[in-house]
């Protein structure tokens, strides 16, 4: 199964994430299928770029967001 689901890049303390398609049983920062954006909960607000089109496709495939993605979706318009 394929998930959409975030994956840690940011340094100790300082946390920053990309949104990553990746299949459901690959770790957490493991291989990955594509990049969707990235969020960053340092910033206030906080700040999520999403590539809106091809998370649409994802979805409309099969993919599952997580919950905490399925609300960064809806805030940024789907």
């Amino acid at each position: 199964m394929v998930k959409i689901r975030l994956t840690r890049i940011g340094a100790h303390k300082k946390p920053f994430y990309r949104i990553i398609v990746a299949d459901s049983k690959a770790r957490r920062d493991g291989p990955f299928i594509e990049i969707l954006g990235t969020y960053d909960p340092k910033i206030e607000p906080s700040k999520v770029e999403v590539n809106l089109e091809r998370a649409k496709y994802w979805i409309s495939k099969g993919a599952l967001p997580t919950v905490t993605v399925q609300k960064l979706l809806q805030k940024s318009g789907i």
